[in-house]
Order: C-alpha cells, then structure tokens, then sequence
C-alpha cells in the first residue's frame, strides 16, 4: 500500500511558476507508475501527467506539454510536478496517484485507474 502527501500549492500569477512534491510511502512506490491529477470545483478529476516506476517513460495531457515537467526520485520517494508558465486554467486542487495496475501505458491516464490519492494541494492563477 501507498500513502501520499501533496505539497508545493500557492497562489501565483500568470506566467509564473509553482513546483508541487508528493511525498509517498510504502514499499511498492518504485515499481508504480505515478500520475498528477487536477480538479477544479464542480469538475471532475482529470489527468495532467505520468511517469513511469523507472521514470524513463513520461506522458502529458496536452494543455500542459511544454509548461509541466514530471520527475520521481525513487531514493527518495518523491515526485514532482514542476509547473512553468501557468495559466488561470490550470487554477485546480492537484493530486498525485499511484497507478493500481504496473506496467507503463503510453496514454492520458483516467482517475479510476489510479488510487492512494493524498489530500490535493491548491493551485490559484491570478490573471
């Protein structure tokens, strides 16, 4: 089992910068492929990104290609979305997940595949 812990959410301005950390426990963190998730109010919870347990493989939704980088530190448990150039729509509570099944899927990624999910961390663009 996994647990997880969302960090790095704040308010920043268009155009800025936010780098988000999830903090995991549980000795299958390494072999898991690992999302990052958002949900805005009223929305349902969506992909933004993947990467796999050895973090050779990523995967981003479209929006974010060229803004978001996702990374893991398997030593340390750790893994990062770093979010550049951000937009009021990318405004959301942010989630990291851990993907029920192994294996590395080169596609977006949906909710339910995914579980352990942390408390979310708050993401504000101001415009």
């Amino acid at each position: 089992q996994v647990q997880l812990v969302e960090s790095g959410g704040g308010l920043v301005q268009a155009g800025g910068s936010l780098r988000l950390s999830c903090a995991a426990s549980g000795r299958t963190f390494s072999s898991s492929t690992m999302g990052w998730f958002r949900q805005a109010p009223g929305k349902e919870r969506k992909f933004v990104a993947s990467i796999s347990a050895s973090g050779v493989f990523t995967y981003y939704e479209d929006s974010v290609k060229g803004r978001f980088t996702i990374s893991r530190d398997n030593a340390q448990n750790t893994v990062t979305l770093q979010m550049n150039s951000l937009k009021p729509e990318d405004a959301a509570v942010y989630y990291c997940g851990s993907r029920r099944v192994t294996g590395w899927v080169s596609r977006p990624g949906f909710a339910n595949e995914y579980g352990y999910w942390g408390q979310g961390t708050q993401v504000t663009v101001s415009s």
